[in-house]
C-alpha cells in the first residue's frame, strides 16, 4: 500500500469555506471570520433536535421554537405542555422534557447565559458528552472533540477502523481530539459533520470529491462502504396492543395523558391497552377504557428504537360520556395543538381518516 499523507485539519476547513451547508442556526465561515458568534441558546436548541433526527425534519421544529420561544427564559417560562405539543412528531420525547429542564437551569440558576465550557455545559440536565462538546465547540470556539454519526463514519474510513461499533468510541474519539485545531475548532467540528453527510455517505460515498481523498485509509484499500463496522443488530420484537377511538356528539375524541416517564412520557394519547416495549398489551375490546359498540377500525404499526408496536384500532360514537375519570375530551378539528405523537396519529387517521388534513406528520 503506498504512503499516506496524514488528514490535516486545514485542508478540511478550506473545503468547508467553500461548500459548508446554509443552516437556520449556524453562523457562516465568512461571518464567523467577520467576528459575528453564533447565539449558544439557538446552537443548543438545534442538537437537541438533532439527536437521531435529520436536518431536514429539524429545520421546521427550531423555526417554530425560535420563533415562538426567542430566548431560553422564555422557553424556561413555557408551559411544559406547550413545549410538548410544539415538539409532537420529532419523537425521543425525553429530549422535550430535557430541553424545558435545562432551560429552566439556564434561566434561573445562570440567569440565562449558557456555560461556556464542556463541563459546565454537561452539568445542566439531559446535556450529555457529545451535546456537551458540540456546544463547547461551536457556540464557544473551544477545542472539544464532537463526535456523532457523521464523524464516526468519517473516522472510521480515514483510518480504517476495523474493530465494531459502538465499541470502538473511545478510539474514534481519540482521533477526533487528535485531528481538531486549536483555531476555529467549532467549524472544524461542523465540516466534519458535513463531510459526513454531503460526500462521505453511507452508502456510495462521493470520493473524488473528498478533501481527504489522499490521507484516506479505506479508500487506499478500495473499500471505503465497509465502514463503521457494526456490531450485529438483534432482530426487533414485535409487540401487541389496542387503541380506542372514542368520539362523543359533538364531533370530540377522548384523549388522555401518559405517565411523565417512559416511553412518550407526557405526551397525550388516545387510550390504550397496557404494552410496553417489554410486554404485549390486550388486543381485543375486552381491555375497553369503558363498555361501548366498539367497532374494529383496521391495524397500524409503528416502528421504536427497540421494538415494533402493532395496534389494533377501535372506534366508538358518537357517545354520550363525561369524560372525567377517562380524560378529556377535544375536538377533531383541534387535534394539530395537541402534544400527540406519530403512533397516536397512526391510530387516530384508521379510524377518523379526515383528522389531520393540515398536518404531514
Amino acid at each position: 500500500m503506498h504512503h499516506k499523507t496524514k488528514p490535516d485539519a486545514r485542508t478540511l476547513l478550506s473545503w468547508y469555506d467553500r461548500h459548508h451547508r446554509e443552516l437556520p442556526w449556524r453562523i457562516s465561515p465568512h461571518a464567523s471570520k467577520q467576528g459575528v458568534t453564533p447565539d449558544p441558546y439557538h446552537i443548543w436548541m438545534s442538537e437537541v433536535m438533532l439527536q437521531q433526527t435529520t436536518v431536514a425534519a429539524v429545520k421546521a421544529y427550531f423555526a417554530k421554537f425560535i420563533e415562538r420561544w426567542p430566548t431560553v427564559t422564555d422557553l424556561a417560562e413555557a408551559p411544559s405542555e406547550d413545549v410538548m405539543a410544539a415538539w409532537a412528531g420529532l419523537g425521543y420525547y425525553a429530549r422535550a422534557r430535557n430541553l424545558k429542564k435545562c432551560a429552566e437551569a439556564v434561566a434561573f440558576q445562570h440567569a440565562g447565559v449558557f456555560p461556556d465550557t464542556e463541563e459546565g455545559l454537561r452539568a445542566l440536565p439531559g446535556i450529555g458528552d457529545y451535546t456537551s462538546a458540540a456546544v463547547a465547540a461551536i457556540a464557544f470556539n473551544r477545542p472539544s472533540a464532537v463526535m456523532d454519526g457523521n464523524v464516526e463514519r468519517v473516522i472510521s474510513r480515514l483510518f480504517a477502523i476495523d474493530a465494531p461499533l459502538p465499541g470502538s468510541k473511545p478510539q474514534m474519539k481519540a482521533k477526533v481530539a487528535e485531528l481538531t485545531p486549536t483555531d476555529r475548532p467549532g467549524d472544524f467540528a461542523q465540516a466534519m459533520m458535513d463531510l459526513g453527510a454531503t460526500i462521505c455517505t453511507p452508502k456510495r460515498p462521493a470520493c473524488a470529491l473528498c478533501p481527504f481523498n489522499d490521507a484516506c485509509m479505506a479508500l487506499a484499500s478500495d473499500e471505503p462502504e465497509r465502514f463503521p463496522v457494526k456490531a450485529a443488530k438483534k432482530a426487533k420484537p414485535v409487540r401487541l396492543g389496542a387503541a380506542f377511538i372514542a368520539v362523543d356528539r359533538d364531533g370530540r375524541l377522548l384523549l388522555r395523558k401518559r405517565a411523565e416517564s417512559g416511553l412518550l412520557g407526557g405526551m397525550t394519547e388516545v387510550p390504550t391497552t397496557d404494552w410496553t416495549s417489554r410486554q404485549d398489551g390486550e388486543t381485543g375490546t375486552d381491555a375497553a377504557p369503558f363498555p361501548a359498540d366498539w367497532q374494529p377500525a383496521g391495524a397500524i404499526s409503528h416502528v421504536f428504537t427497540h421494538f415494533e408496536l402493532r395496534l389494533s384500532i377501535f372506534r366508538a360514537g358518537p357517545i354520550n360520556l363525561p369524560a372525567g375519570d377517562h380524560g378529556f375530551w377535544v375536538p377533531v378539528v383541534e387535534l394539530d395543538g395537541e402534544a400527540l405523537p406519530t403512533v397516536m396519529k397512526k391510530a387516530i387517521v384508521a379510524a377518523i381518516p379526515t383528522a389531520f388534513p393540515t398536518s404531514k406528520g
